[in-house]
């Protein structure tokens, strides 16, 4: 293994990324992803479109030729071409590009069942495509489909294909595992044997990951005399994907001592973009750049990390341009919520910590999703919570809400120990609710106070899992407000409203007058 070896990493999320089921960039955001690529992330080349395919796929190769031409990228920018003479070099001309990745057959298996031909005369057609591409000014680098399946089983023919191309004007010769289906030894094996016999050529290898193991066989390519790596945003490709640049870029940095040009903090904000123009949603525990990756969710990691990281690895959030989380749920311990209460700013008291703590802990247990921005309502209901008396709770309820009828529910108030029934229905689930809660204070000969104020919010960024916070401001001879906190409105509502009643129950009661006005049409008009 020779050290300080520059590797080049080629981008194919434009070509070979595309092929991933239901993707299709628009022309303008094949340029938009192209200038990240090679502006931002800084990779050595790009690998735009295949040749022939469309008229859409033709506007959007121009854009980005003519931009790259601006830039001084041109030799950058590379397009999958055919052995067509003169096709698919024709079609690149008419594009603006200047780079053919020659489509070959790396195996006799293709050679036979799909050109039909000897493999002389598939040599001649190369010769003759490439000699063609060089007269126009093209320059050429070769794929051999189905390499690594041609090293298993014709390893003669695709050994002698490989002699050939080295001597023609060829500057790269690409070795793809087009079906995903190399070990890591066998890597090791073919690499170590074609960069032995021919030391001086620049050999790319192209992963893709059906057994999961495109970056273990990127290590090996690498190790054993690969030049160049073959890469996608985010793993995009067909059926299991390609090997993805976040990983191997890792990988590259952190288990060798080869160079590599990549700017890894762009990586994070170039994966989130291309997740939203290829609408393929980037699995919360994928590496590097999934939503969980550098999110601590165990107490222990939390406290172990308070002490001397010890919980760290090298794969540091902020090389990525992230930053590290800890998880608030169920595992969360103390540590992790006074991380969150630091990068929030908020101090508690001991027993408030413990209490909020406690609090957390429930949500998790019901599965509901806790974050960082939850944390000042959680805190604010529990510490509203705990300066009630509570000798009034919701022992149980049953909500329906159907297309065509009224909202109804039937509710068990817990009083003093004592179980109280009551159904309704209403304008909206809140609607019954409250009309529940006035037949029992009514049979109670209780006033309720009067709806003042209903605000429900949610935090920022907030999704469909995301917590509802409804404060309520009430009236009762004096103004007071109460919150409730739940991932469903009207539980939430329901929650601020058992607050009130266990603080109106500490204070003097009036018996309930028969004209009193029916909370129903208090209710009304926040309950939808």
């Amino acid at each position: 293994m020779e050290s300080k070896r520059r590797i080049e990493i080629m981008d194919t999320t434009l070509r070979d990324g595309e092929q991933t089921s239901g993707v299709s960039f628009l022309p303008s955001e094949k340029l938009q992803i192209a200038k990240l690529l090679l502006e931002e992330l800084k990779v050595d080349r790009i690998e735009v479109a295949s040749a022939r395919v469309s008229e859409g796929e033709l506007e959007g190769v121009r854009k980005i030729t003519s931009w790259a031409s601006e830039k001084g990228y041109l030799n950058r920018v590379e397009v999958l071409g055919f052995v067509d003479t003169p096709a698919s070099v024709d079609w690149l001309l008419d594009a603006g590009a200047k780079v053919m990745n020659l489509l070959t057959k790396g195996s006799l298996n293709h050679l036979v069942h799909q050109l039909k031909k000897t493999p002389q005369a598939h040599f001649e057609d190369i010769a003759k495509c490439i000699a063609y591409a060089e007269s126009k000014g093209i320059t050429v680098n070769v794929y051999l489909e189905d390499w690594s399946s041609g090293m298993r089983n014709s390893q003669d023919y695709t050994l002698d294909l490989i002699e050939f191309l080295t001597g023609q004007p060829v500057k790269r010769i690409m070795l793809p595992d087009t079906l995903g289906l190399l070990s890591p030894d066998e890597t090791h094996a073919f690499f170590e044997l074609i960069t032995k016999q021919f030391p001086n050529t620049h050999f790319d290898f192209h992963a893709h990951n059906d057994y999961d193991l495109s970056v273990a066989n990127v290590m090996e390519a690498i190790l054993y005399g690969a030049s160049g790596i073959h890469t996608t945003i985010n793993g995009l490709g067909e059926r299991a994907g390609n090997a993805p640049l976040e990983s191997v870029i890792a990988v590259i940095k952190d288990f060798t001592d080869f160079e590599i040009n990549i700017q890894e903090k762009k990586i994070f904000r170039v994966s989130k973009l291309v997740e939203q123009f290829s609408g393929q949603h980037i699995p919360a525990n994928k590496p590097v750049v999934g939503e969980n990756v550098f999110t601590q969710t165990a107490g222990i990691h939390a406290d172990g990390d308070n002490k001397k990281n010890l919980y760290f690895n090298d794969l540091m959030p902020e090389r990525f341009g992230r930053k590290r989380k800890y998880a608030l749920g169920k595992t969360s311990g103390k540590a992790n919520i006074l991380k969150n209460l630091e990068e929030l700013g908020i101090s508690l008291e001991k027993e408030e910590l413990v209490r909020v703590t406690q609090r957390i802990i429930e949500l998790g247990d019901k599965k509901e999703r806790v974050t960082t921005e939850d944390l000042p309502y959680i805190i604010s209901d529990v510490l509203q919570d705990n300066s009630i008396t509570k000798s009034i709770h919701i022992e149980g309820y049953h909500m329906t809400h159907s297309q065509g009828l009224k909202p109804s529910v039937q509710l068990r108030l817990n009083i003093n120990g004592e179980s109280f029934d009551a159904a309704s229905s209403g304008d909206g689930q809140y609607d019954s609710f409250m009309k529940a809660v006035k037949k029992i204070y009514k049979s109670r000969k209780k006033d309720l106070p009067k709806l003042v104020d209903y605000h429900v919010s949610i935090p920022p960024g907030g999704k469909t899992d995301a917590f509802v916070e409804t404060v309520i401001t009430w009236d009762f001879g004096k103004i007071f407000k109460t919150k409730g906190l739940d991932p469903d409105q009207t539980v939430s509502a329901m929650m601020a409203t058992e607050k009130m009643l266990n603080i109106v129950e500490t204070l003097n009661q009036k018996p309930i007058k028969e004209e009193s006005q029916s909370y129903g049409n208090e209710y009304r008009a926040t309950a939808g």
